[in-house]
């Protein structure tokens, strides 16, 4: 394989500093640099080619794959995706607004309510998960299927030995 920059940069840090193991640092350097560089924008561009963000996209693909009838209790939704109660309530203001998501009452238990994929919030997020896959699919098509099997093996298994869950995110 030929040297790219992480190699320059960690080669630099070895001569500076040879009392540190570096690769570490380029390893997670390498995977920042792929997932805010080339991954993430890549995303965004496929989802957004349908009117929505990543954030709502979110939210639409965990009700789609619940299963019909395709719908959730905020609190659990909130949940699923580890976020605040209210943040949650502003993306659900949004995608109602929109006409991707309903609020019904649950009829499990009338002081609650029940979030669904209106026909046309399914539609959205059947047609943007499908274009995420294909542009991920691309992006990933230059590693052989071995490559890939190692790399989620090793993604796998470096979330496993941090020991931390994911954060909860505000909006």
């Amino acid at each position: 394989m030929s040297e790219d920059d992480v190699d320059r940069i960690a080669a630099d840090w070895q001569r500076e500093r040879p009392d540190l193991d570096v690769r570490a640092l380029a390893v997670v350097g390498r995977l920042l640099f792929v997932a805010e560089n080339r991954l993430a924008p890549a995303g965004a561009r496929a989802v957004e080619a349908h009117g929505i963000n990543k954030a709502d996209f979110d939210v639409l693909a965990t009700l789609r794959r619940q299963g019909a009838p395709y719908g959730l209790i905020p609190s659990v939704l909130s949940a699923e995706l580890m976020m605040s109660r209210a943040g949650m309530t502003k993306r659900l203001d949004r995608l109602e607004t929109a006409g991707l998501v309903r609020r019904v009452l649950d009829p499990q238990d009338r002081r609650s309510f029940r979030v669904s994929l209106t026909t046309e919030g399914l539609a959205v997020a059947d047609a943007a998960l499908t274009d995420l896959v294909e542009t991920l699919a691309d992006l990933s098509s230059g590693l052989t299927p071995d490559q890939l099997r190692h790399l989620d093996e090793a993604l796998r298994a470096l979330i496993g030995s941090t020991g931390r869950g994911a954060e909860r995110v505000e909006e």
